[in-house]
């Protein structure tokens, strides 16, 4: 890394999805590289293992904001009001050289004193292009319109795939697409199975549409399979989804999850909307043979190290579920395969590639304040 670095970063999350858990490990890698962090939390409070995890990041500060998320809000003036108030706590006797956003819309109206970055790891043009297509209801505009505003205001953006931030820019109308910095997770410390377990499994929010589980439901009633599933079916917003051929766990704790996936069963992923997946991350670096819906994100995380299936395509994910489980060596190498990839997607490549989008948009800021004085 070249450029300045931040000693002191604000960075926000929300405790409901994958956003705290790469919160978490980007913290704990910054730590290693001498970077504080500041973690404003909005929406529902981290729950007693989340703040366990929060707790051991060397350094770490754990704010709990009272403000929504911004696709729980009711109108455009709570996200906004969010913004600001990020804003003001980045600006008083916190010693704050950068702020992270982790939602593009907060940067839509709130004037900030040091550079923001904002990384998209969703949001809900993209998600509508994917999951229903045609033109957005009222409600998903105007939440649309504020994360594009978001995106113009920032001094960087950042996607976590090229797939991903070549969709962003299209759906906002960006003049170029984000950076890419894949996520990235440490290994879980479990032990992991010698032999692999004779079951299919997925985990994630089940509830959303656009992780597909109905798709895996049907694959489920074909087979002679047993297909486990960890994760709510229903979401903070009310949405609920019937899975009745699948063996549902309801939501786990993360080790809980962790432990189902040391036992290497076959990782299914189905989804038509997934701007990363941390759950099959976690999954391939247990070994687990993955078996996705054929997406450009999917593809370009996993190509050669997984089984690919066209989204929705339930009598072509039964088929090869079944042929994971009935053809042991061809299973072992795919889990093989996955492991190894899964080398490429670690905190310490995440954490290089995050400095060096702070160190870039410093000296950015750096530049124009030495412009400004000499003018």
């Amino acid at each position: 890394m070249s450029g300045p670095s931040p000693r002191r970063i604000l960075m926000t999350a929300d405790a409901v999805g994958g956003v705290w858990t790469y919160a978490v490990g980007l913290a704990a890698g910054l730590a290693e590289r001498g970077v504080e962090t500041v973690l404003a939390v909005l929406g529902p409070q981290p729950g007693t293992e989340q703040r366990a995890a929060a707790a051991s990041v060397p350094g770490l500060v754990l704010q709990s904001l009272p403000l929504p998320l911004d696709w729980l809000a009711s109108s455009p003036g709570e996200i906004t009001h969010a913004g600001e108030a990020i804003a003001d706590l980045a600006a008083h006797g916190m010693g704050i050289d950068l702020v992270q956003l982790n939602t593009p819309a907060l940067a839509a109206a709130a004037r900030f004193r040091v550079p923001v970055v904002a990384v998209s790891h969703s949001c809900l043009a993209t998600w509508w292009r994917a999951v229903r297509g045609g033109p957005m209801p009222d409600d998903f505009r105007w939440r649309s319109s504020l994360a594009t505003r978001g995106l113009a205001a920032a001094d960087a953006l950042v996607a976590p795939t090229a797939a991903f931030a070549r969709a962003t820019a299209v759906a906002h109308g960006l003049s170029r697409n984000p950076a890419t910095v894949h996520n990235g997770l440490h290994p879980a410390a479990v032990r992991t199975a010698n032999a692999a377990a004779p079951f299919a499994f997925t985990a994630g929010r089940l509830w959303d549409i656009g992780k597909d589980a109905a798709t895996l439901d049907r694959a489920a009633a074909r087979g002679r399979f047993p297909v486990i599933a960890a994760g709510p079916i229903e979401g903070p917003d009310g949405s609920r989804v019937a899975l009745p051929h699948l063996e549902l766990l309801g939501s786990l704790p993360a080790r809980d999850v962790s432990e189902w996936l040391a036992r290497r069963p076959v990782f299914v992923s189905m989804a038509r909307y997934e701007p990363f997946g941390l759950a099959v991350l976690e999954a391939a670096q247990t070994g687990c043979a993955l078996v996705l819906s054929d997406t450009p994100g999917f593809r370009e995380l996993w190509d050669g190290a997984a089984t690919f299936v066209a989204p929705g395509g339930d009598e072509a994910l039964a088929r090869a579920i079944a042929r994971l489980l009935e053809n042991a060596k061809h299973r072992a190498a795919l889990g093989s395969a996955a492991l190894a990839r899964s080398r490429r997607y670690g905190v310490a490549a995440m954490t290089s590639g995050m400095l060096a989008v702070y160190a870039a948009a410093l000296s950015r800021t750096l530049a124009m304040r030495r412009r400004e004085m000499q003018a």
